[in-house]
């Protein structure tokens, strides 16, 4: 026997998956009145729909808020996702918090490693060369201190390469590649923004 779909379990899946009023009946009627094999039906038609948009930009998503130590720090990130059905998704929602807690947390610079200013290599460069021959290093190893330098550099300022705060095991990048994965779309931290009390740094 059918399951009579009611206004409040269409209220629920569209709380649920952010998907309309029309789709959420229609999913509820297929599934028969089953609550997770709708949102799954809802789902796959999000990813279906993400497939045709694969060449189209991301700017679906979230710009998550975050205060942190009785207001001390704040944070605001910009997220992005392909579809607002996987924007409204609690996997997707919980990552952009995440992010935010990393950002007040571990205070980058950066995104990504091209977000880098040329002038800004060109001084830790010159700051790591500069520091190997104070410390009396040969010219020929002078490359390689560098080059180690910019990497630890970049391993704490750049956000995607920073260790999660909650694994250790896990990159940011890391992270972002397994929520791709799971919602199956194109995720993007597009900018955020860090304040802290008595510091005038804002970043994007």
């Amino acid at each position: 026997m059918a399951t009579a779909i009611t206004t409040e379990m269409i209220k629920q899946l569209r709380e649920k998956t952010g998907a309309g009023v029309l789709d959420c009946r229609k999913a509820l009627e297929q599934a028969n009145g089953d609550f997770d094999k709708a949102t799954e039906i809802l789902r796959e038609k999000g990813l279906a729909t993400a497939a045709k948009r694969a060449d189209r930009e991301a700017s679906q998503g979230v710009v998550e808020i975050y205060s942190h130590g009785n207001g001390r720090v704040g944070v605001m990130v910009e997220v992005n996702s392909e579809t607002d059905f996987v924007g409204r998704s609690e996997t997707f929602r919980t990552f952009a918090h995440e992010i935010a807690l990393q950002i007040a947390a571990a205070s980058p610079l950066y995104i990504r490693d091209e977000d880098i200013p040329a002038e800004v290599i060109e001084r830790e460069t010159q700051k790591a060369a500069a520091r190997g021959r104070e410390e009396g290093k040969p010219e020929t190893v002078i490359p390689r201190i560098v080059e180690g330098y910019l990497k630890k550099y970049k391993d704490e300022t750049v956000l995607l390469r920073q260790v999660y705060i909650r694994d250790e095991n896990l990159t940011i990048q890391q992270l972002l590649s397994q929520t791709v994965a799971s919602v199956g779309e194109n995720v993007i931290i597009r900018r955020f923004a860090r304040w802290e009390l008595g510091e005038s740094s804002t970043v994007e």
